[in-house]
């Protein structure tokens, strides 16, 4: 639901710059106000970038996954109502209100897919992640189709037609807020604090058998006593070992990689590219609608594949097929000719929409599913919340620099623009296949070796006193214990 909440969000703003009324109610000009209009953006994500940075993980940390969630989604609920009720002409408040909204997103987009990744047995971490970015398509999907359906009564609605779509930001939040205190906490953040029958409880909800739920919390306790001697808990974990220095980096690059393939630009700016194509802007509202629509169907494909083929081969299939997308689009927009008003004629239109709509399919499954499902599972449980909220954010330092500029750089070089993203998802081909170890299906607690660190689970059993078969033996006398509490020993 986090998630569903980023979609919506990050699809807002580029559904309402289509409405008119929005333009007139804070005195914008599509074509002069360029980069005011990049402004208005960026401002979202440099609150997720600053909360992201410094207080997601820390939150998650100190308060549980589940706290992380509910503080961001309440900070929200309170910034749509700022953006909604925006006084007339003052832009100030409604960008003071997206900035709120990013800080939101920071703290729950840290604690999101941390949750679900300690929750989540590995031979199915991949499928379930996939649902993560799937609900980010749903998010998109619904703001979409809402401002389609305001836009085809803009006159009747007047300025409610944009404030409509920036309302329906608080039925997620709401829905995460008052549904959180049925869904248990992560065991791993119980065993993390000192709380080992709480993450027994935990673990025995989330598992089909009781011996299986035993059987991982013995390794999650192992690895964390390795953890809390071996390895700090502040942000400074993350540059002192050079494994998970190496992981950090490798990590934040796939992240800025993402944004930089094209979609991120296509998710604030897709109004603006179609205006150079299609003439009529109920035209546009209904192209970006569908695309929300087909995002779910596209984002499916990874429930099959990230564990099927692994997230390498998804990382290099979808790049190479972004890249040809994007190489195409300006060729068909520099081979045609241009209608009155700069624009172009159905049959290209409706080409170019094909070949994005193309780009979306190769983009959803792999790098924007498995970007998650890698961030979320290669680091340590003590520097677990801090590094997935470095390498997440800084997807939204990318899109902060870029999208700024991007609104000057389509208006001054058309759809060759996209030639950066082509040029940018061939070189993502190169990196994977030269920088990125596969992680199909390995447990979290063993997966430091893939990166040249220890084996956590090994290095804590060793700590606490225990082999392979004491291991074992302790696990059985345990298990036999809370069987039969009255038997005394001979």
């Amino acid at each position: 639901m986090c998630m569903v909440l980023y979609g919506f969000d990050a699809s807002v703003f580029n559904a309402v710059q289509a409405s008119d009324n929005w333009l007139a109610y804070f005195d914008l000009d599509p074509d002069e106000d360029t980069q005011l209009i990049g402004l208005i953006n960026t401002v979202y994500t440099i609150g997720a970038i600053i909360a992201g940075f410094f207080f997601g993980g820390p939150l998650a940390d100190w308060a549980g996954r589940r706290i992380g969630m509910g503080v961001g989604c309440a900070l929200t609920i309170a910034a749509a109502f700022m953006q909604a009720f925006a006084p007339h002409h003052n832009l100030g408040v409604f960008m003071a209100g997206r900035v709120i909204i990013g800080i939101g997103q920071g703290l729950a987009l840290t604690a999101g897919p941390v949750y679900i990744n300690e929750i989540t047995p590995a031979e199915i971490r991949g499928v379930v992640m996939t649902f993560w970015q799937l609900n980010f398509s749903v998010g998109s999907f619904l703001a979409f189709w809402i401002n389609y359906a305001c836009g085809l009564n803009r006159e009747k609605l007047g300025d409610w037609d944009w404030r409509m779509v920036v309302l329906f930001q608080i039925l997620v939040p709401t829905i995460v807020c008052s549904t959180l205190w049925t869904i248990p906490e992560s065991p791993r953040w119980y065993v993390q604090k000192g709380k080992p029958e709480l993450a027994r409880t935990a673990l025995l909800s989330l598992r089909n058998t009781e011996e299986e739920a035993e059987q991982e919390l013995l390794a999650i306790r192992e690895a964390i006593e390795y953890e809390k001697e071996a390895i700090s808990t502040n942000y400074t974990a993350l540059f002192k070992d050079p494994s998970v220095r190496k992981r950090l980096f490798l990590t934040i690059f796939l992240n800025v990689g993402q944004q930089l393939t094209g979609q991120g630009t296509l998710n604030n700016y897709s109004t603006q590219i179609y205006r150079k194509v299609w003439p009529s802007k109920s035209t546009i509202n209904l192209i970006n609608a569908l695309n929300g629509t087909f995002g779910i169907l596209f984002t499916l494909n990874a429930t099959w594949t990230a564990d099927r083929f692994g997230r390498r081969w998804l990382f290099m299939v979808g790049a190479v097929g972004m890249g040809f997308c994007m190489m195409v689009v300006p060729v068909v927009g520099m081979a045609t000719p241009d209608l009155a008003g700069g624009t172009k004629s159905q049959s290209v239109g409706i080409s170019i929409v094909f070949l994005l709509f193309l780009f979306a399919f190769f983009y959803k499954p792999s790098w924007g599913a498995t970007v998650w499902i890698y961030t979320a599972e290669v680091f340590s449980m003590n520097i677990r919340a801090q590094a997935v909220g470095m390498c997440s954010q800084s997807q939204n330092v990318a899109n902060t620099i870029f999208q700024q500029f991007f609104p000057t750089f389509l208006k001054n070089t058309g759809l060759k623009c996209l030639f950066f993203f082509m040029a940018v998802n061939f070189l993502l081909v190169i990196y994977v296949w030269f920088f990125i170890p596969e992680t199909k299906k390995v447990p979290l607690e063993e997966i430091d070796v893939l990166f040249g660190g220890v084996n956590h689970v090994e290095k804590g059993s060793q700590m606490v006193g225990l082999g392979p078969e004491n291991e074992i033996r302790d696990f059985e006398a345990e298990h036999q214990s809370r069987k039969a509490p009255g038997v005394k020993d001979a």
